[in-house]
């Protein structure tokens, strides 16, 4: 019931009322002002007094007295610097949406970044309807805390349990498909990691990922070459993340590494195991950090067996009745398939 004004700078008042009824948002307590005059917007601020302020884009606001044009750095500096010193005066909290570079970053000077309190990071494959709200940089609490949201016609949903969403249309015993757990912010999620592994046809190999680095997987198919003898010289190997998220903790490699020498072999990684691990360049699989939340959710989404670091399991102090498989080797590993 408290009031929030939200300010456009890149679509008129009409725009906004017809995004709003197609959201199906209808509340007294929610202005609209379309403006990108920061001298009009701050004395609106004023005289409504509102709870929250959301200004949309930063990057469209001007400041009169500068010459410069809107998007500028000079007037993206001096438009957040006036805006952060109007929060700290009046005590309101004031969102600043910003755009973003091909890279991901946000454009503009970085100064911004290093001027507001918190930054928050909207990310997701624009082919997917998931998304993840990620905080890079947080003066109030911790930065490893994530959102998990899917977008639908009426908006965003939360989504309460990421790992039965990311995993409800699995294919059951397909050779390449792997369950790993993985660790986004401070949340354990399962997510399903596909490899397709084929002859080539071309005279080049032909080497893809997406979701995952494609350096990693590079390095993860000479250790496989080295340390198993698996020759993936005339193949073409495709990697992918299910549900267009981004996995980039190394907990990830002993399911790259599994899921690739299952496509290789066209061997079947069992269905009820989940696997997480680290792995070297000698081959080793190395312990990783939270294990145990890992385990837990596994365990809650139904899963039987777990594969892991042989140095995790010696650390463990929960009670499960998974059956964990602890391997120091990806050779121990791939006697599984």
């Amino acid at each position: 019931g408290k009031k929030v004004l939200y300010v456009s700078g890149e679509e008129s008042l009409r725009q906004v009322k017809m995004r709003a009824e197609r959201l199906g948002i209808k509340s007294p307590n929610l202005f609209v002002q379309s403006e990108t005059s920061l001298e009009a917007i701050i004395k609106n601020i004023f005289e409504l007094k509102p709870f929250a302020v959301v200004i949309d884009s930063i990057q469209t606001m001007y400041i009169t007295e500068l010459q410069s044009a809107p998007g500028t750095i000079s007037q993206v500096r001096e438009s957040s610097g006036k805006l952060i010193s109007l929060a700290k005066q009046t005590g309101i909290p004031i969102f600043l949406v910003g755009h973003v570079t091909k890279e991901g970053a946000i454009a503009g000077p970085r100064v911004l970044e290093h001027m507001v309190d918190t930054v928050l990071y909207f990310e997701g494959d624009r082919g997917h309807p998931y998304r993840i709200l990620r905080a890079v940089k947080n003066r109030f609490g911790s930065t490893n805390e994530i959102g998990v949201f899917e977008m639908k016609d009426t908006g965003l949903k939360e989504i309460k349990s990421p790992s039965e969403l990311f995993l409800a249309e699995r294919p059951l015993n397909a050779s390449g498909s792997v369950v790993v757990a993985c660790i986004e912010g401070s949340r354990p999620i399962l997510i399903e990691l596909q490899a397709l592994v084929s002859a080539t046809n071309f005279g080049v190999p032909r080497r893809t990922s997406l979701g995952v680095d494609y350096n990693r997987v590079s390095l993860l198919l000479a250790v496989l070459e080295k340390r198993a003898e698996l020759n993936f010289m005339s193949q073409d190997i495709f990697v992918n993340v299910v549900g267009g998220i981004k996995i980039e903790e190394p907990a990830a490699d002993l399911g790259i590494i599994m899921a690739l020498a299952s496509s290789f072999r066209n061997q079947p990684v069992d269905s009820r195991m989940t696997i997480f691990g680290e792995v070297g360049l000698a081959g080793e699989v190395r312990a990783i950090n939270q294990a145990e939340i890992r385990i837990r959710e596994a365990a809650k989404m139904g899963f039987s067996r777990c594969l892991m670091p042989k140095n995790n399991i010696n650390r463990l102090s929960i009670n499960t009745n998974m059956e964990l498989i602890g391997v120091n080797s990806i050779e121990k590993a791939l006697e599984l398939l």
